[in-house]
């Protein structure tokens, strides 16, 4: 019993139930670091290879773990020196101790050091399972993360040395003034005193030595409170310290060498958030909450009257003159597709066909659609790959037969990029190799790092930054940053305007292309297109057996039409179509009322709707011209929704099933209603018509790559090794006998 008394009177035991009882919001880092490192939160995302396999300079390597280590040292400080500011008067021994905030450390040390240990067994395991690195680059890289672990620790307690040197002498003359040195309390006080206290018996001296603390009922209040107020004002001044250095990097993000590692951005992110949330907690007490209800108010107020605007923009599209921005209403967009815009809009398209249709070599040809699948960087990855494959099947030109790509996120990336390297290849390049590996390797580079470096330092921390596109200026945020990395990974390749692809695209060199990103507000689909297309605004209909339709779409080009649509970053319109929620920012749009677009996958996450409304308007020509039509899906997911079924595992789903059930089942629910549509539009087509279906098809769940903008090289190696699969050999097999001839 003696003992059991002695482990709990013990320091570092006093503070871990400190924590537990007083500060639980302070836990909730811990609790997402751990669960992350341990591939429960957000593990469909990958978010565990942020820590894992953090990237910088585009490789994984010594400086990248080494910056990791850095920012992992910043967090725990940070949560050492809140909690020795919010906890230090519960311990009042340490004012009488050399190096109090070393001891500080060195006794609340559990939870760290149980997290390093962690950290470094599942980095190890990632390493040698998912990057498939050799152990002695293992070695190397371990190295790499504790040396800028130990630079932080080291450099922090230097830091604090100097500023106990510093109070020791500011204190002196306090020590030798007996009367402030000394207590002045009454029995009854200090006892009162000690009873609000922890009761410490032992503390760690050091890493190696344990001591028993000292009575300091004799010290006067004054004096222990000049010590630890000292050491306060040197904590927050550290703290400040790395939040400088946040907004210094977001000021420089524009050069690779400040794109930090996304887990080296979400460890500062985490340190400051710690030490606001303890500054807030230490300084205003109770008026913690009016505080920030006050600060929310604030800020509501400056957006409303336009002070502030953290809203996102498309970049090219013109913000400036609000009297010419359209309403967003239905007569407005009834008038965009009245039978004359339709008929003009289906005539330029038409000319269009011809001009396809005179570039093949055959008087009927086969004409290809290309749908893609959102999924991140895995989609994009094996989107890329199965267009490299098919080119290669058909004698490098595919992209000539193929009249229009669609599709959602990620796979969208994939497709752009193969066509404009096709179309650079058409012009005369003679350097691009399009089944060349290395292609694959640059749209599977990571987007993620840099996407959340920018997060955390630019939209958080930095004040805001303006760039230009033509005559108008924006903001760079985590979406200006992603389109930046996206051209850096793509070697500039996409970095195209809307009107620089137009001519390319209504001479039917280069297949088109539809983006359509979903309105927010009432869930239509935005159609971006360098060419007018109001007939896809509402499925076709006879008025005179149907009542009028609302349009469920709208053509981009001409709801803009005052506002320089032509001047839209093709990199933009990616982003825009690929806008996942809270990873990257919303889309706002200069209409009255103002509209936001989000990712194209929360409406058709294949694309397949727009290809069956695009072949419903032009069937007579389908029948007139062609030999049949293909349709080849590329998606990132196996069809028939068997994989990773909704199961409840325990009673609280019993209430979040409704709500997450929607969720889950979202992309399955997409399939079975597309293929509906698609057996009923295939009836009434009058040509022949062919879907050809290939599929991203782990070998089993865990090797599966995550749905976000990362890959490790195992995950890379999977979605190339699935191209073999069985399902895809008997596509490409089919493939085949349709391109042969042509």
């Amino acid at each position: 019993m003696r003992t059991l008394k002695s482990i709990y009177h013990f320091f570092p035991v006093q503070l871990l139930l400190l924590h537990i009882k007083k500060f639980q919001v302070l836990l909730v880092f811990w609790f997402i670091l751990f669960s992350t490192l341990n591939g429960g939160f957000m593990k469909s995302y990958g978010a565990a290879a942020l820590f894992l396999s953090p990237e910088y300079l585009g490789e994984v390597s010594w400086a990248s773990f080494a910056i990791v280590g850095l920012a992992t040292g910043i967090f725990i400080m940070s949560w050492n020196i809140t909690t020795f500011i919010l906890f230090c008067r519960h311990f009042r021994f340490l004012a009488t101790t050399t190096k109090p905030f070393l001891k500080y450390c060195i006794n609340n040390a559990i939870l760290p050091l149980f997290f390093l240990i962690f950290y470094c067994i599942k980095a190890v395991q990632f390493s040698s399972t998912k990057e498939l690195l050799p152990a002695g680059r293992i070695i190397w890289l371990s190295m790499g993360f504790m040396l800028g672990f130990m630079f932080i620790i080291v450099v922090s307690l230097l830091y604090f040395f100097g500023a106990d040197k510093s109070i020791i002498r500011r204190m002196t003359p306090v020590i030798s003034n007996p009367r402030l040195f000394k207590s002045q309390f009454r029995k009854e006080e200090v006892k009162l005193n000690e009873s609000r206290l922890m009761r410490v018996k032992w503390y760690m001296n050091s890493p190696t030595t344990i001591r028993k603390t000292r009575d300091v009922s004799h010290y006067s209040k004054d004096f222990i409170e000049n010590i630890f107020n000292r050491h306060h004002i040197s904590a927050v001044l550290s703290i400040f310290v790395a939040f400088i250095f946040l907004i210094a990097v977001g000021f420089f993000m524009d050069s690779r060498f400040f794109q930090l590692p996304a887990a080296a951005s979400i460890l500062i992110f985490f340190a400051i958030l710690i030490s606001l949330s303890g500054a807030f907690t230490y300084f205003l007490q109770s008026w913690s909450m009016p505080f920030f209800v006050v600060v929310f108010l604030v800020l509501n107020l400056l957006y409303r009257f336009n002070v502030i605007d953290p809203t996102n923009k498309a970049y090219g599209l013109n913000y400036t003159n609000e009297e010419n921005r359209p309403l967003y209403d239905k007569l407005t967009l009834l008038e965009l597709c009245s039978a004359q815009h339709v008929a003009a809009d289906k005539a330029n398209m038409l000319k269009i066909l011809e001009r396809w249709k005179a570039r093949q070599t055959e008087a009927k040809p086969v004409l290809f659609l290309v749908n893609t699948s959102g999924g991140g960087n895995r989609s994009a990855t094996f989107t890329m790959s199965i267009l490299q494959r098919l080119d290669s099947l058909c004698g490098g030109k595919l992209m000539r037969k193929t009249f229009l790509i669609t599709g959602a996120s990620g796979g969208m990336l994939g497709a752009a990029y193969f066509r404009e390297l096709s179309r650079m290849k058409e012009a005369g390049n003679a350097a691009i190799r399009l089944q060349d590996r290395h292609y694959v390797d640059d749209i599977s580079g990571d987007l993620l790092n840099t996407l959340f470096s920018s997060f955390v330092a630019r939209d958080l921390a930095s004040p805001a930054q303006k760039f230009k596109v033509g005559d108008y200026e924006y903001i760079k945020d985590r979406g200006y940053a992603f389109e930046q990395k996206l051209n850096a990974n793509t070697e500039g390749v996409l970095n195209r305007q809307m009107k620089d692809i137009a001519v390319d695209e209504a001479a039917a060199r280069v297949p088109l292309m539809f983006f359509n990103p979903v309105i927010t507000r009432d869930s239509r689909a935005l159609i971006i297109s360098s060419q007018p297309v109001s007939f896809l605004m509402r499925p076709r209909f006879d008025s005179s057996k149907l009542p009028g339709m609302d349009p469920d779409a709208v053509d981009f080009g001409a709801l803009f039409a005052r506002q320089g649509p032509e001047n839209l970053r093709l990199l933009t319109a990616l982003r825009m179509n690929a806008t996942f929620p809270y990873v990257l920012p919303n889309v706002w749009l200069p209409t009255v009322p103002v509209i936001d677009v989000m990712d194209a996958g929360f409406r058709d996450n294949f694309g397949e709707m727009n290809a069956i409304r695009f072949l419903n308007a032009f069937r007579e020509w389908m029948q007139e011209n062609t030999s049949g039509v293909v349709l080849l899906q590329i998606r990132d997911r196996k069809t028939g929704g068997w994989e990773n079924p909704y199961e409840s595992v325990n009673v609280t789903e019993i209430i979040t099933k409704p709500v997450l059930l929607l969720q889950d089942n979202w992309y399955k629910m997409q399939e079975y209603n597309q293929d509906d549509l698609l057996s009923l539009a295939q009836s009434g087509m009058g040509f022949p018509f062919h879907k050809l279906v290939f599929q991203y098809a782990p070998k089993s769940e865990d090797a599966g790559a995550a749905l976000n903008f990362h890959l490790t090289t195992q995950e890379k190696l999977n979605i190339i090794s699935s191209l073999d699969n069985l399902e895809n050999q008997k596509s490409f097999g089919r493939f085949r006998e349709f391109a042969k001839g042509q």
